[in-house]
């Protein structure tokens, strides 16, 4: 099997990486002709299912395999990913491939950057064009005698900072995995949800719900005499069909609560459904106004995780499944078309544990 292709968008590519790599360090990776496919199972806590268009991050792709559709799957760690995207931010071009290092699997990533020349070049006739000076007088007396003794002088750093390309190369270890076994990672099927919002900028919202967080382990602990909190909080997350979503705290000694207001109910395309509009669960709760909520809640610290998905600045679309899951649909827009959209899909529900 063969993999080999530029990195472009390398910018949403790291936050990516980074997003996940805050949930778990493992990823599966299914790589084919069109699609890049990252998955993320943690233990506990959720679960994140990222399919991405090639060009969406990749250029001048090549993969083949005796799979159909040129499949690839790899498990792959994010956190020496994560460090070679940021070594490759802000260079002239950086490749990846897959490739070996004695006998084991690696993503070979190639890093191309140029030092910068200094702005001596800029002068008149460059690094070399007036070092022999031209301006003395010949003195007939002078052994030397003529005017290119007079030589201009420059420092050590202007004369060894000449424009040069820097090759950095970081192997990543992966292992290859058999197609029979990455078929048993399945998306977990969730049944329709009741409510479907637009939430506000995750890192507004993520700021609210770690102060929330913070609030009642600090209120834990001192109701235990400083002996800490043995669980991590829970929140409860809500939302309706008419725009608002609620976060609430509710522990021992304290029950705070932030609304959000004015926010967008999408309209469902019904040639997407499986049942008849009129009869989806959203449908329903819409007609039951305003104070019928969708709730669910969610682990303190996870929740925080989760919102780091906010870096990919995409909008989110919450479904609620009232009582039982949270799945959030990260659209993250490409950067040179900004009709076209990738999702990133988390998965939240009572699975993990409360």
């Amino acid at each position: 099997m063969r993999f080999k292709t530029d990195l472009r968008n390398i910018r949403t590519f790291s936050k990516l990486v980074a997003a996940l790599n805050s949930l778990e360090k493992i990823a599966w990776v299914r790589l084919d002709d069109e699609t890049v496919r990252f998955t993320v199972i943690p233990d506990t806590g959720s679960q994140v299912w990222a399919s991405l268009s090639v060009d969406l991050i990749f250029d001048s792709y090549h993969i083949q395999s005796a799979e159909p559709n040129n499949t690839i799957n790899l498990e792959l760690p994010l956190g020496p990913l994560q460090r070679a995207l940021k070594s490759a931010a802000g260079s002239n071009q950086a490749n990846l491939r897959l490739t070996k290092r004695d006998g084991i699997p690696m993503l070979s990533m190639t890093i191309h950057a140029m030092t910068k020349d200094g702005a001596q070049d800029a002068r008149a006739g460059g690094p070399y064009g007036n070092q022999f000076g031209g301006g003395g007088h010949h003195n007939p007396d002078d052994p030397f005698g003529d005017a290119s003794d007079i030589f201009q002088q420059e420092s050590l750093e202007l004369t060894m900072k000449r424009e040069r390309e820097k090759v950095i190369t970081q192997d990543i270890p992966v292992r290859v995995l058999h197609p029979d076994t990455v078929e048993t990672i399945m998306q977990p099927k969730v049944r329709e949800p009741d409510v479907h919002i637009q939430l506000p900028p995750l890192l507004q919202l993520k700021a609210i719900s770690d102060r929330f967080t913070k609030l009642a382990m600090t209120t834990s602990s001192s109701s235990r005499g400083g002996g800490g909190a043995s669980q991590n909080p829970k929140l409860e997350l809500s939302a309706n069909m008419f725009g608002s979503l609620r976060l609430r705290l509710a522990a021992e000694s304290l029950d705070i609560t932030s609304v959000w207001d004015g926010l967008e109910n999408p309209e469902l395309d019904p040639s997407q459904l499986s049942i008849p509009l009129d009869e989806h669960p959203s449908t329903r709760f819409k007609q039951a106004g305003p104070d019928k909520w969708a709730t669910v809640r969610v682990d303190g610290k996870d929740w925080s995780r989760v919102l780091s998905v906010g870096r990919l600045e995409g909008r989110v679309i919450a479904c609620f499944a009232d009582d039982h899951a949270l799945i959030l649909y990260v659209y993250v827009p490409h950067q040179d078309d900004a009709s076209a959209e990738d999702v990133v899909t988390v998965s939240h529900s009572r699975g993990c544990p409360d």
